[in-house]
């Protein structure tokens, strides 16, 4: 049986991104920053869904999103990656594959 502290609420469970799945976004990341292109960045866990927002300036409209829904793991694949405009660039099940999208942008920001 399973007992509350008085006056507490059960905590809803939440959707986050997992140690290796940060290390994967937080690489990306880094190269971004360095090649200019990026500035900031926001994570959300919520019930459905885990969010890294990327702003190429802080204060404005995310400029990409990188989602995971494990709601979708069984059809279109857990892991989306958003473009500004809400279209869905680049959705799978495989984080890495996922986020190659963003590679290739990275490949032509810096040539």
């Amino acid at each position: 049986m399973h007992f509350q502290p008085t006056g507490s609420q059960p905590r809803a469970e939440q959707v986050a991104f997992d140690r290796r799945e940060l290390g994967a976004i937080l690489g990306l990341y880094g190269r971004f920053v360095a090649a200019g292109e990026w500035r900031d960045y926001g994570i959300s866990h919520l019930r459905d869904v885990a969010v890294f927002a990327v702003f190429r300036r802080t204060a404005e409209h995310p400029i990409y999103r990188i989602e995971k829904r494990p709601k979708l793991r069984d059809k279109q694949g857990q892991y989306a990656v958003i473009g500004m405009d809400g279209q869905i660039l680049k959705r799978g099940h495989d984080l890495k594959t996922v986020l190659r999208v963003l590679d290739r942008k990275l490949i032509r920001a810096i040539e």
